[in-house]
């Protein structure tokens, strides 16, 4: 059984040492102090301490193995037990984790008949004329998906491969390449976005509709405090090159 954190020993330390009987104490003390004074040894006590020769119950071997707790937040993080599914931690990363879960297997489940990922329709929702921006460039759309560049270009690469996304040359900067749907992608999005919407808005059907609009505005204030987290490949390990973080 390993030792809670701030126990009396070391956590390296599973039992406590044997105590030094008082007869070999009281042998060992008096030397000790001989050889200490002989060699003009200056000896430093913690604070609260008295000499070991003076007739203090501590030992020097119990003193040298006893440590000092590190300080601990009284703060407990409370384990939700829910009715439904494994216990989750009461904090926003790990409820963001799971409510992020929940969301990507309902869109899955609408837009994959289609043979499209949650992130392909993200695309088209972005691009679409109806209600998305089209003619964005790669770097814009990578900023709204919350992913890379390279993960982008890899989604705009399949959606053009299906024939759903087109790529032109901006009028302005001509090293830029507007992103928008072809017509297919257009008809496409059209016949799948309902069924997205649907399971979206399923996932809070155990809410009121009040609700549901106070956990959006929630959402949205959460995000808008703490633009400068929002940034893809957060959190990952750092790739490493010849034994160095890259």
């Amino acid at each position: 059984m390993r030792p809670r954190l701030g126990d009396w020993w070391s956590p390296v330390q599973i039992r406590p040492p044997r105590p030094i009987p008082d007869r070999l104490l009281a042998d060992r003390l008096p030397q000790r102090a001989a050889s200490d004074e002989r060699k003009g040894a200056q000896r430093r006590l913690p604070s609260g301490l008295t000499d070991p020769t003076q007739g203090t119950a501590l030992t020097w071997p119990v003193i040298s193995m006893k440590i000092i707790p590190m300080t601990v937040s009284a703060t407990r993080i409370p384990l939700l037990l829910l009715h439904n599914g494994p216990p989750v931690r009461r904090v926003p990363l790990a409820l963001a984790r799971r409510f992020f879960q929940i969301c990507t297997s309902a869109s899955a489940g609408a837009v994959g008949e289609a043979g499209l990922t949650p992130l392909e329709f993200a695309v088209m929702a972005y691009l679409n004329q109806y209600d998305g921006e089209p003619d964005l460039d790669q770097t814009a759309l990578a900023a709204r998906l919350g992913v890379d560049r390279n993960t982008t270009s890899l989604l705009v690469g399949n959606l053009e491969s299906k024939g759903l996304l087109e790529r032109r040359v901006s009028s302005s900067d001509r090293r830029l390449r507007l992103l928008r749907l072809t017509h297919a992608g257009e008809d496409l999005f059209a016949d799948v976005n309902p069924r997205a919407i649907e399971v979206q808005e399923r996932i809070l059907d155990g809410l009121e509709p009040r609700e549901r609009d106070v956990l959006m505005d929630l959402l949205v204030r959460v995000i808008e405090a703490n633009p400068a987290l929002a940034r893809p490949g957060a959190g990952r390990r750092r790739r490493r090159v010849n034994g160095r973080a890259a």
